[in-house]
Formats: C-alpha cells, structure tokens, sequence
C-alpha cells in the first residue's frame, strides 16, 4: 500500500500544481523553458504512474470492506462508459460535449473513478479511486475558476457522434477484452 500511496502522491501530486500553485509553476515554465518542463512534468508522472500500478497490483487482493451494492456492476459500467465518451471528447476537436462540459477530461476521470468505487471496496481501492474522485472535483472546481480562454470553436454534429461512436467502442474493446489483458479483471466475467 506504500507504493501506492507514493504513486498516488507524486502522479496527482504533478497533475495538481496547476491547482495549488500556478504562479511558481508559471515561473518554473519561464525559468525552465516550455519544452523541458513538458519533459519534466511527463517524467515525474510515469514515474507516479509506475509506482501506482506495482502498488495497486500489490495492495489490491485484500478483503472487500462492504459487499457490492445491487446493480452496482450496470452503474459502474454506465460510469466508465460516460467517462470513455468524455475523454474521447476532449480530444475530438468541434463536438457538443466539449462545448457544453468545457472540461470533458476532467470529468470523464471522475465518472470512471465513481464507478470503480462503487464496485470496489478494499483499501487499496477506495485510496486510489477515492485519491481519482477528489482530484477530478478540485480540477474541476479550478479549472472552472480559472475560467475559458476564448469562444468554443462551433461544434459539428457529425464530431459528437463520432465522439460517441468512438468513446463507446473504445469502453467495449476495453471492458470485453484489455481489461482482462492490462488489469487481470474481467468486469462482465
């Protein structure tokens, strides 16, 4: 649980200095230059990234603290497919989605969090699910705060249905298939 703790501190750690410290990281940017803090900033989270896998791989057998709730399994995957859509959205230039959510990436990490949290109970999954579920409201609330920079380019129907079509292919080759392959957990059995 340690390596997880530490993967989970220095991972969500990189990925909130945007957060609690804008003004020292603007000035580290300055200082450093963009490109090397893009490689610094990329560094630093695979290297949290890392240590979360070995450690959620490690912690992640223990008993469940609560049985799995009744239609927990059909909510999570409604989650983790809302939470697909949305981070392909964030990607797909133009789309409805990320015109009306702003921040589909954000909330798209919070949805698949939710989910996995209400299938999953042990420790190790509630700290890592839980430490994703906390980042993506005080990201969301942030970023929110901070405002848009600039007008939303005009979206195209044809862009969110292909965010849709895409986000919901991806969660089915993932859920029926990668999962078992990259997790070792098959969700649909």
């Amino acid at each position: 649980m340690v390596l997880l703790l530490a993967g989970l501190i220095v991972f969500l750690g990189a990925h909130s200095i945007q957060i609690f410290a804008s003004k020292p990281r603007e000035a580290l940017i300055a200082r450093l230059g963009a490109g090397p803090w893009k490689g610094l900033y990329s560094l630093v989270s695979a290297i949290g990234l890392v240590l979360i896998v070995i450690g959620y791989g490690q912690a992640r057998d223990a008993a469940p603290l609560w049985p799995r709730p009744a239609g927990a399994l059909i909510a999570t995957a409604g989650l983790v497919l809302i939470g697909f859509i949305l981070v392909t959205a964030a990607y797909w230039p133009r789309n409805h989605i990320k015109a009306a959510v702003r921040d589909p990436m954000v909330l798209g990490v919070g949805a698949w969090a939710l989910g996995h949290l209400l299938v999953k109970s042990t420790p190790a999954a509630l700290a890592l699910f839980g430490a994703f579920l906390l980042w993506s409201i005080l990201d969301f609330i942030s970023l929110r705060a901070r405002g848009q920079e600039g007008a939303p380019a005009p979206a195209s129907w044809l862009n969110t249905i292909g965010v849709v079509a895409l986000g919901s292919l991806l969660f089915a080759l993932f859920a029926l298939y990668a999962h078992a392959i990259v997790i070792g957990v098959r969700p649909f059995g």
